[in-house]
């Protein structure tokens, strides 16, 4: 059953299932935490989970014009608080991925181990901030043409005809997503000062689940970041985009399990 807490005077949307160490789900830009529900019913037989809709998504409400990743953090936080999680591996895709690295620099005594699906540490360069820019303008033109036309995209092209039925469904569920909310999430990706240096020095255990063929974040970029950790474990999916997770659950889930199994603090 979905609970809340408030935050910043925002209602901000959860779900908690399993039993055992944490393991905090974030979803991506445009997602919700239902993005999670096949891999919580994997987890929980051996985890707690907690999904959590970000601001500005699902159930979760606007708080400002500008969702930094700290703010997203601390939102996150205030659930965990709430229910009284010490400790907590956290698993984050895409922008879920940039809030998951925000927060676990802010709290590092709180947080057993990073997994990043299809994101990565670094802050957008100029010509990404151009693109974020444009994309904004879209926007405020034509709010649920540019959906339509997003969530497609996200996959390789060979497994959108076979998840069709998957890319609907995301489609149904962005559509309910404002467009002052994906602004505000737009704003502030651009806006972030990334975690490289956090990425480069911390012990924390940081897995990457990266796809070959993923159209926002080429795979190249991220095995370069990779490589800066202490403590590193990689997955690249071939024949992928920027859904592993529903592209290729039968490989992504059971590494992510292992990994959070090996990293377990109590």
């Amino acid at each position: 059953m979905p609970e809340s807490v408030v935050f910043k005077g925002t209602p901000i949307h959860y779900r908690t299932s399993g039993s055992g160490p944490w393991v905090v789900l974030l979803h991506g830009f445009l997602e919700s935490m239902e993005i999670w529900d096949s891999f919580a019913r994997d987890l929980e037989r051996r985890f707690s989970v907690l999904q959590v809709d970000l601001p500005g998504h699902g159930r979760s409400g606007v708080i400002s014009d500008v969702h930094e990743m700290r703010l997203m953090a601390e939102a996150v936080m205030a659930v965990a608080d709430q229910k009284e999680i010490a400790r907590f591996s956290l698993c984050g895709h895409s922008m879920g991925g940039y809030a998951a690295l925000e927060l676990a620099s802010m709290h590092p005594d709180r947080v057993n181990s990073v997994a990043l699906l299809h994101s990565h540490a670094a802050p957008d360069d100029e010509d990404a901030k151009e693109a974020r820019r444009r994309t904004i303008n879209i926007v405020k033109l034509n709010h649920s043409g540019f959906i339509n036309q997003f969530i497609p995209e996200l996959f390789a092209p060979e497994n959108r005809k076979r998840l069709a039925d998957e890319i609907a469904i995301l489609r149904n569920r962005a559509g309910s997503t404002s467009a002052k909310s994906v602004i505000a999430a737009l704003e502030g990706m651009k806006q972030r000062a990334g975690s490289l240096v956090f990425l480069s020095e911390s012990p924390m255990p940081v897995c990457f689940v990266i796809g070959r063929n993923d159209s926002r974040m080429p795979y190249n970029k991220i095995m370069a970041q990779s490589m800066m950790c202490p403590h590193a474990e990689i997955l690249l999916l071939d024949k992928v985009g920027h859904m592993g997770f529903l592209e290729a659950p039968e490989k992504v889930f059971p590494f992510l399990l292992d990994f959070f199994v090996r990293n377990i603090k109590q």
